[in-house]
This record gives structure tokens, C-alpha cells and sequence, in this order.
């Protein structure tokens, strides 16, 4: 027991909370921007399994890690522009359509990828070393020392926060989610936006995907996100629709998934069970917490969240 309390062992966690907190990382960004503009995607689960096996499959048919990637960001965003057509262009029920878009991309997924079940990818996302900052200790090892799609989530949540803070189009952003109504009488064309965001939330999602897929667990396996599209979709609520919160949030999880394992490792006489049902834990907890309709309106939720768009109701 003395060994969890060693510097090594905590840096080695919070490395690997870094690490795997990226999936879920890309996948909260891709739904907080969906949410953001007022539409609510239960299918990042699907999403993001269609997302991993197309940056597998495309990184075994081309033996190139960014050729996955890039098959992985095309893939999210043709899985959500179905979620856009269903719920901005057809104002159909957005919880209904996520829960399909799950169930259509597991069932999907699954098929499609039974032939390169195990099969390992010729390429994959490994740690690249920044010069000097590597060096720095503790920091370096936890930051610096991780794999170029760790290092781009970095850049993207601060590019996200500046464009939905500091930005003319993420103010148009904030109002499409806050009050539709009076961002189209601004003529801003708020279905033309709010299926924008959809679909770019999709590709980040599927990247997400890939982040496993070419990441942490190279490779296919059926059912191999394991819930992490509904524990972003949690965070997303714990994060208060912010992508610095957000960060934090997917490395906070990261780290109970991280530290189970090294738990497990160290010989901790705890029910593997028990450990491996904590990530899922604190997704319940954060739910439950954030739900109440006093502690959205704390947390700054969207008010036009889940709600659809009809021009002619204007006014």
C-alpha cells in the first residue's frame, strides 16, 4: 500500500488521466457546441463507435495514423448530419433521435468491423516528446510526454473558449442556444447554424472515437468506447457548457479510469468489479446533481436546449 503513495505513482496516474481522459475530452467538446446551439445528442455513444472504427479501419487499409483520424472526423460528422436532417430539419424529437443514433451506431459498427475484430493497426497516435518542456518535472512527464492528439485537444480547448467568449460567431453561437427567436430577428439563420454545430459536435466525436481506436487501445473491438459517450455527455452538465471546465472534467474521469487500473496493478485487495464501476459512478452522481432545473439554470445550461426551432412561432 505504501507504493500508491510514491511520487512515481502519482505522476504515472495523472499521466495516464491525461491520456485517457482525451477520448471523453473530444467527445464533451463535440457535445458541448451541439448543446451550445440548442440541440441536445444522446447518439455520441453510437458516434463515437463509428468514429473508432473508422480511424481502424482506415489506418489498417492506408498504414497511416492520420488517414484513421481523418476517417474518424468524416465519420462523426456523416453520423450527426442524420441527427441534424432528424431533429433541426424535420424537428423531430431530439432525445429519440440520439437514443437511435446509439443504437444504429452500435448495431452498425459491430457489423461492419467483424472482420478486423483484433486485428492490430500498422500505425497508431504513440508519445511524442516535447523538447524541453518534457523535462520540466512532473509537469513535463504529465503534460509533455503524451501523443500529438493529447497535445491538439490542448489547442482545441483553448481555441473553443476563445471563439464561444471572445468571438462575433460565438456570440451568434450562445444565442442560437439561448433565445433562437431573437438571433433569427437578428437574421442570423439559426437552422443553417444549429446543423453546423451538430455536425461539427459529431466529428469530434468520432475523432474521440479514434482516440481509442488509435490511442489508448489501438485497434477494434465491438462495444470498445465501454459508455464513454454517455459519461461526455454527463460532463458536458458538470462542465457548465465551458471547454476549460470541460478539460478538467475529462481528466478528472480519466484519472478514476486511469487509477482503477493502476489500483488493480498494485495488488489493492479491492473487487475489480467495484473499481471498474467507479467511472460509471461518478457519472450517475454528476447527473443526479446537475439535472435539477435550479442547478442548470446555476450552471448557465442553454434555455432553448432540446427545444426545436419553428420560424412561424416567432414572436
Amino acid at each position: 500500500m505504501s507504493d500508491l503513495l510514491t511520487p512515481a505513482f502519482v505522476v504515472s496516474v495523472l499521466a495516464a488521466a491525461v491520456a485517457a481522459g482525451t477520448a471523453l475530452l473530444y467527445a464533451c467538446l463535440g457535445e458541448l457546441i451541439t448543446e451550445r446551439a440548442g440541440i441536445l445528442n444522446l447518439g455520441i455513444e453510437g458516434i463515437m463507435l463509428m468514429g473508432a472504427l473508422a480511424g481502424a479501419g482506415a489506418c489498417i487499409w492506408s498504414g497511416n495514423a492520420w488517414v484513421g483520424a481523418l476517417a474518424a472526423l468524416l465519420a462523426g460528422a456523416l453520423m450527426a448530419a442524420i441527427h441534424a436532417v432528424l431533429t433541426v430539419g424535420l424537428r423531430a424529437n431530439q432525445v429519440v433521435s440520439g437514443l437511435a443514433l446509439t443504437i444504429f451506431g452500435t448495431g452498425l459498427s459491430a457489423f461492419l468491423g467483424r472482420n478486423i475484430v483484433g486485428t492490430p493497426p500498422p500505425d497508431a497516435f504513440r508519445r511524442l516528446d516535447i523538447p524541453l518542456l518534457a523535462e520540466i518535472p512532473v509537469l513535463g512527464r504529465v503534460l509533455f510526454q503524451q501523443s500529438a492528439l493529447v497535445y491538439i485537444s490542448f489547442a482545441l480547448v483553448a481555441f473553443l473558449w476563445w471563439y464561444i467568449y471572445r468571438t462575433r460567431a460565438g456570440l451568434r453561437l450562445r444565442a442560437i442556444g439561448e433565445r433562437p427567436e431573437a438571433a433569427d430577428a437578428m437574421g442570423i439563420d439559426v437552422a443553417r447554424l444549429r446543423a453546423m454545430y451538430v455536425i461539427a459536435g459529431g466529428a469530434l466525436a468520432g475523432l474521440g472515437g479514434a482516440a481509442i481506436s488509435l490511442g489508448t487501445n489501438p485497434g477494434w473491438t465491438e462495444g470498445m468506447t465501454a459508455g464513454r459517450g454517455w459519461i461526455a455527455v454527463a460532463l458536458v452538465i458538470f462542465a457548465g457548457w465551458n471547454p476549460a471546465r470541460a478539460a478538467v472534467g475529462a481528466y478528472l474521469f480519466g484519472g478514476v479510469e486511469a487509477g482503477q487500473f493502476r489500483l488493480q496493478t498494485a495488488g489493492v485487495d479491492l473487487s475489480p468489479f467495484f473499481l471498474n464501476m467507479l467511472p460509471y459512478l461518478f457519472t450517475v452522481l454528476v447527473l443526479v446533481l446537475s439535472t435539477r432545473e435550479a442547478t442548470r439554470r446555476t450552471l448557465g445550461a442553454p434555455a432553448a436546449l432540446g427545444r426545436a426551432y419553428m420560424r412561424e412561432e416567432r414572436g
